[in-house]
């Protein structure tokens, strides 16, 4: 990989333009990896420095670099911290972190100490939902930002199959319409054969099973209608598993109630951010009851 990271890596023009433009705002920015410092150093330059300023490098983003962080001890340890003093990762028992310097190790609380903040001051953004984000909002009650890669295909493939799922939900709304009249007419004719006032004392009993014969009729098939669909959904992405972010037709899958839990936001990539400004608040919508 270090050999030819353009084979390895999708480069992304904005990223670089994306930390620039928070770090020109005043945030304070920290690179914290579980690569060593040879891997990172290789695959940062070759991602950040062509589309960047002439006389900015990589490492002028961030106020401090962390390589080696053993995550998620990072978030949860006091670990051994070492400066990396030389380019060929020449290593420096250190106590505490400098601003402008590279470290080994290190832990979650060595960055808050260098910055001067603590817990939801922090935002921390990560592409792993336990190593990155679940430990980091648990332990640290860091905000959090999961980088989920999958969700522009995921956005793609919803599109892609929109005409088919609006088909499937028209099916079901005509199901549960019937389902509803059925069940009505049997909790009616119970009600009769109990001896209870029904809507059923104005009709033939036999013409009530016709309705109920033909409800049912109709209902297997819609349902025979509806399987098909239900088969194929969410093909268009992936055509064993389905959606990332669903479980069947309406329930949320594992990942994104994880996601729910420990991740105040999400999106495909750091560069989505580039849309907005660095001081945007991001509010969450109200939920439904």
């Amino acid at each position: 990989v270090m050999r030819n990271p353009g084979r390895y890596v999708e480069l992304d023009t904005e990223l670089p333009l994306t930390l620039l433009d928070q770090r020109e705002a005043g945030k304070k920015l920290a690179l914290i990896t579980n690569s060593d410092w040879e891997y990172t150093k290789v695959m940062m330059s070759h991602v950040f420095d062509p589309f960047l300023p002439k006389d900015i490098r990589w490492r002028d983003l961030f106020d401090v670099i962390l390589v080696d962080a053993r995550k998620p001890s990072f978030f949860t340890q006091s670990m051994p911290l070492y400066e990396i003093v030389t380019e060929d990762g020449l290593l420096r028992p250190s106590m505490r972190l400098k601003n402008g310097r590279i470290y080994s190790g290190g832990s979650a609380e060595m960055v808050e100490k260098l910055f001067g903040v603590h817990s939801e001051s922090v935002c921390y953004i990560g592409d792993h939902i336990f190593t990155d984000v679940n430990v980091a909002k648990a332990k640290m009650r860091w905000k959090t930002v999961l980088i989920l890669r999958e969700l522009e295909d995921e956005v793609s493939a919803a599109a892609s199959g929109k005409e088919e799922y609006e088909r499937l939900l028209l099916l079901l709304k005509r199901k549960d319409r019937f389902a509803n009249v059925l069940n009505h007419l049997r909790t009616e004719l119970n009600r009769h054969n109990m001896g209870r006032a029904s809507i059923v004392d104005k009709m033939q009993p036999k013409e009530i099973d016709v309705a109920i014969s033909r409800l049912l009729v109709s209902i297997v098939d819609i349902e025979a209608q509806i399987n098909p669909f239900l088969f194929t959904l969410g093909s268009h992405f992936n055509v064993n598993w389905g959606y990332v972010s669903r479980s069947g037709l309406v329930d949320k899958s594992h990942l994104m109630r994880q996601i729910e839990k420990y991740a105040d936001l999400y999106t495909s990539r750091v560069s989505n951010f580039l849309r907005y400004t660095p001081y945007h608040y991001f509010r969450s919508s109200q939920l439904s009851l």
